[in-house]
C-alpha cells in the first residue's frame, strides 16, 4: 500500500470517530425504522428469497450471499461496483458510511481494481491470500484448501457454532455471548490447525475472523433465531431489522467495542 491509500484509511479513521461522536449526541431510530423508507428491508419487508443458481457468483459471506439472495444485489452476483457494494450494504445493515466506504474501498485494493471504475463478481472477494479478507478457520465455511468453493455454508459447522449459544433475552430467546465467540473461534482454529495442512494464520487474519464474527453480535444482537436462517440459508429471517439503532450506523471504532473483547477471549491451546 502506497501513501495515497495510507493518507486515505488515515482520513476514514478520523471520518469514522467524527460519526462515533455524533452517534452520541443524536437520538436513536426506531427499531422498525433503521432501513430507510424506500429500501428493501424498509420496516422488515424483504424481497422475495431465491436460492441461487449453480451459475450464480457467492462469496464466503453470508450477509452479502444473503443481499444477492434476496435480489438487493444482483441475483447472479455478478458485475457488481465498489460503490454499489458500499450503498447497498449501508442501507442494509446499518454500518456507518466511514465503514461501508473502507471495506469495500480495502476489497478494491486486494483484487487490484479501481474503486471507482472497476466490477466485481462476489466469488472474487472469497481470494485466499494474505493481503485479502477470507481466511482459514471461518465459523461456517472449511478452509479453501479443502473445500475451494467457498461460496456456501457447512451446514455442520453452523450448527456447531449456534450450539455454543448460552445467553438469554428477557423473554427467553437464545443468544451468542461474546464468551461463546471465543470459546467458537478457539475451537474453529485448533481444529483448522488438525484438519488442513496448509492452514495459515496471522494477526490480520485473525482479527478479520474476529470481526466477521462479531457482526453476529451487533447487526444480529446475537439471536439464534434470526442467525439460524441467515447462516444456513443466506436468507433474511421474516420481519427482520438491523439490531444497531445508531443514527448515523455501526462505526469501526464502536465496532471495535465487540471485536477486540471477542479476540482476546480466544484460546486455542485449551483445544488441542
Amino acid at each position: 500500500m502506497g501513501i495515497g491509500g495510507t493518507l486515505v484509511d488515515l482520513s476514514v479513521m478520523t471520518w469514522d470517530m467524527v460519526i462515533a461522536l455524533a452517534n452520541l449526541f443524536t437520538a436513536k431510530l426506531a427499531p422498525n425504522q433503521v432501513v430507510p423508507r424506500g429500501c428493501p428491508g424498509h420496516r422488515g419487508s424483504w424481497p422475495e428469497y431465491i436460492a441461487p443458481k449453480p451459475s450464480d457468483s457467492r462469496s464466503a459471506c453470508p450477509m452479502l450471499n444473503a443481499m444477492a439472495n434476496h435480489g438487493i444485489l444482483p441475483r447472479d452476483g455478478k458485475n457488481i461496483t465498489f460503490p454499489e457494494l458500499n450503498h447497498k450494504v449501508r442501507q442494509t445493515f446499518n454500518f456507518a458510511a466511514s465503514f461501508c466506504f473502507f471495506v469495500p474501498n480495502f476489497s478494491a485494493r486486494f483484487l487490484n481494481k479501481s474503486y471507482a471504475s472497476d466490477r466485481f463478481d462476489l466469488a472474487d472477494l472469497s481470494l485466499h491470500a494474505e493481503n485479502a479478507i477470507e481466511h482459514d478457520a471461518s465459523l461456517t465455511r472449511q478452509d479453501a484448501a479443502l473445500v475451494p468453493d467457498q461460496g456456501k455454508p457447512d451446514l455442520q459447522l453452523v450448527h456447531d457454532l449456534l450450539e455454543e449459544a448460552t445467553g438469554k433475552t428477557s423473554d427467553g430467546a437464545t443468544l451468542l455471548t461474546k464468551s461463546d465467540l471465543s470459546r467458537a473461534l478457539s475451537k474453529r482454529r485448533a481444529d483448522a490447525r488438525k484438519t488442513n495442512p496448509h492452514y495459515s494464520e496471522s494477526f490480520f487474519h485473525n482479527m478479520f475472523g474476529a470481526a466477521n464474527s462479531s457482526t453476529m453480535l451487533t447487526i444480529f444482537g446475537g439471536r439464534v433465531e434470526d442467525l439460524k436462517p441467515m447462516l444456513e440459508e443466506e436468507r433474511f429471517a421474516d420481519h427482520w431489522q438491523p439490531r444497531v439503532l445508531d443514527r448515523y450506523g455501526l462505526t469501526m471504532a464502536k465496532f471495535n467495542g465487540t471485536v477486540l473483547p471477542v479476540e482476546r477471549g480466544v484460546d486455542v491451546k485449551k483445544y488441542q
